[in-house]
């Protein structure tokens, strides 16, 4: 591995690995905010128990993806000087609200956290969702950075200087809003279906079942909004990359030749060197329509942009095919879902209804990880989109596989003591959380 793929390599693996955890803080205080609501309106100690257990699984994750975040912002300037150079003045507003907004999230974690019975109980509950609301802003601000790469505007280039910067617009890009609406729609998705996985598991056996029954539900109804979201905000994503990016849509579907009423492929196998894709199932003028409602728009081929700005074709499609696969897969469990608690209520208990969810538990997070293996790769071989190229911007200095297998050891030990920590708070759930356990502490039953 030379030290370009190992640069690239790392620099994936650490956005793969981060992209959990901020999905996770975006929506996961959320989860906790309104488990607290429905005890604060109802006075059912289980709810209680349920936002205590899952506030100290947000502070878990909320420090590991501090971690593991900040080692990204080490990696953008170690890895890549000759991007931090040019951009950093560019972008480096949503990097710096990020950091008020993460500074703002830790504060309210830690009132949250300590605050039960000390503070004015809707003051408290105001806290976590803070939480909630700090964490979905970070989120957005860092997509806003990354969607600037895509679309970069907010300077002139000429003579290969980077000139009258403007960091508002550059923040506000014209790829920002789609990116970060399909980003929190996903992460949605991602988390709810995780979270209900889980509970589902632990419903099936029979471990302190009304607990997490409720859990399940209510992570079961957030599932659902990035469920049946994705779709829209996917839509409002693909008419953008279509404008700006014409070379990552047709890397996307694998389409080679330019031309009217463009049928939107299913599968195949995209072969680059003789420019076609074999075993697709097409659906006649549907991607002409979905990229700009018309059934016989124009939509331009691979082989009509340059042949060294091509992103890895395959790479990029079948992610592509994967994020759209899931997606579809829980589209379908959510509709089920759905039409049980409207018109099948004994559904809701069935194993196999909760079976589909555990099948489901990581679903979401692998449409997210080919989602964004869509966005980084299809915009190869560009750091900045038609601005600069990857291959210059990578740092000179050598071994930098050394430093991708360290780091690939540190991701590896994080996650191993993540699932440690987690596995012990889901075995407290009968002393510390559910108050209906016979196995629940005195001291908790006072507070």
């Amino acid at each position: 591995m030379d030290d370009f793929m190992a640069a690239r390599a790392q620099m994936a693996l650490s956005l793969g690995f981060h992209i959990i955890f901020a999905c996770v803080g975006m929506v996961m205080p959320f989860l906790m905010a309104f488990a607290h609501w429905k005890y604060l309106k109802t006075g059912n100690e289980i709810y209680k128990g349920l936002t205590k257990a899952w506030s100290k699984g947000v502070a878990i994750l909320f420090a590991t993806g501090a971690v593991s975040g900040t080692m990204l912002s080490f990696e953008l300037g170690l890895l890549w000087p000759g991007f931090m150079k040019h951009a950093g003045p560019i972008f480096g507003m949503p990097f710096s609200l990020e950091g008020t907004a993460f500074f703002i999230e830790a504060i309210a974690i830690g009132f949250f956290l300590y605050g039960w019975d000390k503070f004015n109980k809707w003051f408290h509950w105001f806290c976590g969702f803070l939480v909630g609301v700090s964490g979905l802003a970070s989120g957005i601000l860092v997509v806003a950075a990354n969607a600037w790469m895509n679309s970069p505007t907010g300077f002139d280039y000429i003579n290969g200087e980077y000139l009258n910067i403007d960091p508002i617009k550059a923040m506000f890009n014209e790829a920002w809003f789609p990116q970060a609406l399909h980003m929190t729609v996903a992460a949605f998705c991602a988390t709810g279906f995780a979270v209900a996985g889980v509970h589902a598991y632990l419903i099936m056996k029979k471990k302190n079942v009304e607990f997490h029954t409720k859990a399940f539900r209510i992570a079961a109804g957030f599932a659902l909004i990035g469920a049946f979201g994705a779709p829209l905000s996917g839509d409002v994503a693909a008419k953008s990359v279509a404008k700006r990016q014409p070379i990552k849509l047709a890397a996307m579907e694998a389409h080679f030749e330019t031309e009217k009423g463009a049928a939107f492929v299913i599968g195949g196998i995209p072969n680059e060197e003789k420019g076609e894709l074999k075993y697709a199932l097409k659906i006649p003028k549907m991607l002409s329509f979905l990229v700009s409602n018309d059934f016989n728009s124009e939509v331009k081929g691979l082989n009509d942009f340059p042949r060294d700005e091509w992103p890895p074709i395959a790479v990029v499609h079948y992610a592509f095919q994967i994020m759209i696969f899931f997606g579809v897969v829980m589209i379908g469990i959510g509709s089920l879902y759905l039409y049980a608690f409207y018109f099948k209520k004994d559904w809701l208990t069935k194993k196999w209804l909760l079976k589909t969810f555990l099948f489901a538990t990581p679903f979401g997070y692998i449409a997210l990880e080919a989602g964004w293996t869509v966005t980084e790769v299809g915009r190869q071989p560009w750091i900045i989109y038609g601005i600069m190229k990857t291959a210059d911007a990578v740092t000179p200095m050598p071994g930098i596989q050394y430093s991708f297998y360290f780091f690939t050891a540190i991701f590896i030990s994080l996650s191993l003591i993540i699932i440690f920590l987690l596995r012990r708070q889901i075995q407290m759930v009968p002393k510390l959380y559910d108050p209906t356990d016979p196995q629940y502490q005195s001291k908790n039953k006072a507070s």
